[in-house]
């Protein structure tokens, strides 16, 4: 079933002496710029076994590898993408296809590892994630609460256990940005939206629109003052502390609620399929894949290393060592009970959309990431919000070629 599918801040991770459970010892410098969540400290901490490797884990990476990878030579070697960032470095031209790499070094991978774009394979991803509703069983249990299904559901469930006492019973992922955006992308299409008419011009002003900006609005009512800060680091540490007893998180940071060296929570967060925003409709979320690229604007022979040391990191061994980090693609991976949220969204009927590694939809995440805080701060309404993400997207849109 599965094939057809914290860290804050950054963290570097040297690698000086190859270690034995690496396959070879790395003489080349290789340096990762990635995102920052345990199972990208995973895969470089098995990276880091070979030597000489270098792996920066920043949660602001996406912002930071377009110009990292066009520089020449590549400041880094290795990018950790997803399908929401992997667009800009192929506009670019600043990532190389994998085709010969894959045969000299990829006998392990999987086929749906192999993710191929106009014929050739420019990235290997690693797991795939999604946001799916994640619940303290036990305060749900304690107040005749059942799972929530709905949006609806998740907010009359929220007033009960604020009534109980619970002053903060809701996090939410919508710090100003990337974040906020994605929060609508998830809505939107939950309520039957589709971003995009046949001519490339945006069509969000609308029922739907209204509808998204509408369910996301009432979460203020029970998440914390500062929730346009709050991105997921910040929300996996409330559920981590106690402070919080649900939210649409990502998978990847379900493993994090069971470290019981940093989490308060072990053994009562549980996992569910993300809400339906109306009904008959797919879960409110969109579907992910996580993995590597590596970067033209180096050496032939850096590439080589390079691709064969991003191998080792996503190797059996390292999954064995932190299989309940992600939902693994690569071989080794048993799902876990805190899997099962992200495989029912994954499988639902309808099911959720992935998220498409487009142009227009990178200027539209833009669009929507700078215009959504006016409304949730009341200084504009919905129509006006949506109008003003429309009028950006068409701007930018038209800039870039694509919008006549």
């Amino acid at each position: 079933m599965l094939k057809k599918l914290a860290l804050a801040g950054v963290v570097s991770l040297m690698g000086t002496t190859a270690w034995s459970a690496c396959a070879f010892e790395n003489q080349t410098e290789v340096k990762m710029l990635s995102a920052g969540f345990e199972a990208w400290k995973a895969v470089a901490d098995a990276m880091s076994e070979c030597g000489n490797v270098q792996a920066e884990l920043d949660q602001e990476f996406r912002t930071k590898q377009p110009a990292a990878f066009e520089a020449n030579p590549s400041l880094y070697h290795i990018g950790g993408v997803s399908n929401g960032t992997l667009t800009p470095l192929l506009n670019a031209g600043t990532i190389r296809p994998l085709d010969d790499l894959v045969e000299k070094y990829g006998q392990n991978l999987q086929p749906n590892q192999l993710i191929r774009i106009d014929g050739k394979i420019m990235a290997i991803a690693m797991m795939v994630n999604t946001q799916h509703l994640m619940y303290r069983e036990d305060l749900l249990a304690e107040n005749g609460i059942e799972v929530p299904t709905t949006w609806d559901e998740v907010y009359a469930a929220a007033a009960k256990l604020k009534e109980a006492g619970i002053e903060v019973p809701l996090g939410a992922t919508m710090k100003s940005g990337w974040n906020l955006a994605q929060e609508f992308v998830n809505m939107y299409p939950g309520h039957g939206g589709t971003f995009f008419a046949d001519d490339n011009s945006a069509v969000v002003n609308n029922e739907a629109g209204m509808a998204a900006l509408e369910t996301m609005k009432a979460a203020l009512d029970y998440t914390d003052p500062e929730v346009l800060v709050s991105d997921s680091t910040y929300v996996q540490q409330q559920f981590q502390q106690g402070k919080i007893a649900m939210a649409n998180l990502w998978a990847s940071r379900g493993g994090a609620m069971n470290d019981e060296a940093e989490s308060q929570v072990v053994g009562k967060v549980k996992s569910a399929s993300a809400p339906l925003a109306m009904d008959g409709g797919a879960p409110a979320t969109t579907l992910w894949w996580d993995g590597i690229v590596i970067a033209a604007n180096i050496s032939d022979e850096e590439a080589d290393a390079a691709f064969r040391v991003a191998m080792e990191g996503l190797d059996e061994e390292m999954v064995k060592g932190a299989n309940d980090a992600a939902i693994w693609l690569v071989k080794g991976y048993e799902p876990t009970e805190m899997a099962q949220g992200a495989i029912a969204t994954a499988t639902a009927n309808p099911a959720p959309p992935a998220y498409p590694s487009t142009v227009r939809m990178g200027l539209m995440h833009t669009a929507l990431g700078n215009e959504l805080p006016a409304y949730l701060t009341g200084e504009r309404d919905a129509a006006a919000t949506l109008a003003a993400i429309e009028e950006a997207y068409s701007t930018s849109a038209k800039e870039a070629g694509i919008l006549e």
